[in-house]
């Protein structure tokens, strides 16, 4: 099986940018609480490998958190109900990610409060880990008011006191104190500002060999990212991971195999992942979008290409997803690219994401019958929005690719 040459340092922490879009208003608050984590843990001279995990865990806590509206419910209180939920759904989407699997247990406690924690049958360490990540999260919710000035400044000695008075009831008392320590000077908030965070990231991971990922496990992690889109919706589920078997399957028919059709399903897989900016009251809307609804809807495509750039840059991965949306004749989003400059695949993933998208319920109308889809598909070539060649590989095996799409 080939090798890809992964950073996974720089993977975890380009797509961990798809979670911040999730927040629209507290973007960078994984890396946030990543740097922080990572911080503590030096302080507390955990061993180095250790305060890297912690780093990834951070940028992944949130892997469970798909939903704008869950989001702010958990940014805008220190406590909150719902929260043990999406840490549930994020330790499952982990749980599955080879790459990142060790990650799991401590993502699926890390809104739980410490003196609770002291009595669940798990590892201390394992505990300590967890609720390090609870600290981080929550010192970032009292910080984000004033991120965008320099009251900051005025404020830590507050949230720093805040902090304190949680010792021992949410947080661990030893983790309480380590952060009281580092977190008395203005540069530990001053880091946090965005250039600041991303050349910390940059410098951290410029010390990291990089790791080499085999086909499977790149695209588990893949998948990991297309589990957390599909969950914005219930109208959604599983979108990304049908789209993916629709397109490899006609890839196959053209005559592409080996590792150009691995990255193929990968394409398909994260296609949508630009998507997690969009808030679900659009995607979830019954009716017609505004002008500026679909604004937003429409940026989608773009966000998934300048994302996946910077992951996959010697790949045509982040065209043949970032481009799922072009058109032959040239009226498509976001660039508008013609018939010469859309190669098979990306002709290919376009066809699979509008069939498998018409044959899933949808918030305005109901899922429709294969008859129909092909009709629609038809008829979309005959406009110059599909090519001809690759609908005709669909409809001469329409049976098998409905079960693909659905099932």
């Amino acid at each position: 099986m080939k090798l890809q040459h992964v950073d996974l340092h720089n993977a975890i922490t380009v797509l961990s940018c798809s979670l911040d879009l999730v927040g629209v208003d507290e973007v960078r608050h994984g890396k946030r609480v990543a740097v922080m984590a990572r911080s503590i843990a030096q302080h507390l001279n955990w061993p180095e490998p250790e305060s890297l995990s912690i780093l990834y865990a951070g940028m992944l806590h949130d892997c469970g958190v798909s939903r704008i509206h869950e989001h702010r419910q958990l940014t805008e209180t220190l406590e909150w109900d719902g929260a043990e939920e999406h840490c549930i759904r994020g330790a499952d989407y982990l749980s599955a990610c080879p790459p990142v699997a060790h990650l799991a247990a401590e993502i699926r406690y890390h809104h739980t409060r410490w003196e609770k924690l002291l009595t669940l049958p798990i590892d201390y360490h394992l505990s300590l880990r967890a609720n390090l990540l609870f600290l981080a999260d929550r010192i970032d919710v009292l910080q984000v008011p004033f991120l965008t000035s320099d009251y900051i400044l005025i404020e830590y000695p507050a949230i720093i006191a805040r902090i304190k008075t949680l010792s021992g009831v949410l947080f661990a008392p030893e983790l309480v104190d380590a952060f009281a320590e580092i977190a008395n000077v203005e540069s530990f908030w001053l880091a946090m500002e965005p250039d600041y965070l991303d050349e910390d990231l940059r410098h951290i991971g410029s010390h990291i060999t990089t790791m080499l990922l085999d086909m499977p496990a790149l695209k588990e992690l893949a998948r990991l990212f297309s589990r957390v889109v599909d969950a914005k919706s219930p109208y959604t589920d599983e979108h990304s991971q049908r789209v993916a078997h629709v397109a490899r399957q006609l890839a196959i028919e053209f005559g592409i195999n080996g590792y150009e059709l691995e990255q193929v399903e990968i394409a398909g897989l994260l296609h949508d992942i630009g998507k997690l900016r969009v808030s679900e009251a659009i995607i979830d809307k019954p009716g017609s979008l505004t002008a500026d609804e679909r604004a937003t809807m429409h940026r989608h495509s773009y966000d998934t290409f300048r994302i996946l750039q910077r992951v996959f840059e010697d790949s045509k991965i982040p065209i043949w997803a970032g481009f799922h949306h072009e058109t032959l004749c040239g009226d498509g989003y976001p660039f508008k690219t013609e018939n010469k400059g859309l190669d098979l695949v990306c002709r290919i993933i376009a066809v699979a994401d509008i069939f498998q998208a018409l044959a899933q319920e949808r918030p305005y109308r109901h899922k429709m019958s294969l008859e129909f889809i092909l009709d629609n598909l038809q008829s979309r070539v005959l406009t110059g929005h599909l090519d001809a060649l690759v609908v005709d590989k669909l409809v001469s095996h329409a049976e098998l690719y409905y079960k693909l799409a659905v099932a």
